[in-house]
Parts: structure tokens; C-alpha cells; sequence
């Protein structure tokens, strides 16, 4: 018996040492990692007219089916959240089609994801005048690749993917206002450092 305390013992050291390999974690699960190819996903939602461009007008929101693979050649910020309609998902949601013509102009696309079904989706665009896609990640299989699901909800993470579909940052447990000036100023920061 002292024996075997004595082997898983030793098992832990490098645990505790930190000589173990760092994966980050965050209430969600474990996070993608930093400059690695961001995990693909392919998601039905609602955009407004039915379209990605940027040229897309405030109408009705229309069924879209989007992957990571048909948004590469722009910077992408990919954005979870709970629930449509709630205070803190409003108030990020808000922030993000206030700054919506700045990511524009960097080349960016903003794309919001949560377990909310089209329907809600469509309703939640037309209440809060949102011209960007919402998708909707039901069973959370796409918010688990992010390490953002806590069942029955997406987990507050946003992440950005550079054009050649990297990850370069990721924010975890957001706070909602002014949450989008500072993604903006990070894509700003990353492009400079590009250039």
C-alpha cells in the first residue's frame, strides 16, 4: 500500500514542478491554443438579407449556413454568449454592431454563436437592429471546441482568427460593456504588428 502512495506520488511531481504540458482552461472547458489553426465549425444561423457582406443592409434576417473555411482571407472575431435577450448578451451584442462599420474597416467579420435556435436568432437581430450573423450551436459542439460550453449554454469567450484561420487571442469571462472597443483595439494592435 505505502508502496503504491509512493509511485502515484512521484506520478504527480511533474505536475507539480510544472513541468506537465500547459493547456489553458477556463470555465467552458479547455481553451484552443494561441497561433494554432483556430478549430473548424460549420453552423447554421441568421444574417441579415441571407449574407455575410459587409455591404448587407438592416432587413429581415435570413437562414445561413457558415464554416470557418468560407470566412478565410478576412479576420474573424468569433464571439459566444449565453442567451438572446438577456442583459449581458444585449449589452455585448450592442457594443459589437455599434462598432461594426470600425471591424469593417479593418477587414474583420463579427460573428455571434449560442445555443438559441434561428427563430430566436432572427427575433433577437430585428429587436436589436443587428446586421451580423448569429449562429446557433444547439448541443454545444462547436461552443466545446472553444472550450465555451457549460450545458445548456455558450460560456462569454471570444476569440479572434487571423485570415489565414490562426487563433491570435481569446478573451474569457467577458464583461459585456466595452468588451468590443477592446477586441477592436487588439485587431488593430495585430495588424500593425503584421505589417
Amino acid at each position: 500500500m505505502k508502496r503504491r502512495s509512493l509511485i502515484g506520488g512521484l506520478a504527480l511531481l511533474p505536475l507539480v514542478l510544472g513541468l506537465a504540458p500547459r493547456r489553458a482552461w477556463a470555465i467552458g472547458g479547455v481553451l484552443p491554443e494561441l497561433g494554432q489553426p483556430a478549430p473548424d465549425f460549420e453552423l447554421d444561423g441568421v444574417a441579415p438579407g441571407g449574407s455575410l457582406s459587409a455591404a448587407a443592409k438592416a432587413s429581415e434576417p435570413l437562414p445561413i449556413r457558415v464554416g470557418l473555411n468560407d470566412l478565410r482571407g478576412r479576420w474573424l472575431v468569433l464571439y459566444f454568449y449565453p442567451k438572446d435577450f438577456t442583459s449581458g448578451c444585449t449589452i455585448e451584442a450592442r457594443g459589437f454592431q455599434q462598432d461594426l462599420a470600425a471591424f469593417q474597416a479593418e477587414s474583420a467579420t463579427v460573428i455571434g454563436v449560442s445555443a438559441d435556435d434561428q427563430e430566436a436568432h432572427a427575433s433577437f437581430c430585428g429587436s436589436e437592429g443587428l446586421v451580423f450573423p448569429l449562429l446557433s450551436d444547439p448541443g454545444g459542439v462547436v461552443s466545446r471546441r472553444y472550450g465555451s460550453w457549460i450545458a445548456p449554454y455558450s460560456q462569454r469567450h471570444t476569440f479572434l482568427i487571423a485570415p489565414d484561420g490562426i487563433l491570435r487571442q481569446r478573451w474569457t469571462a467577458v464583461r459585456p460593456s466595452g468588451h468590443s472597443r477592446e477586441v477592436l483595439a487588439e485587431l488593430q494592435r495585430q495588424k500593425s504588428s503584421i505589417a
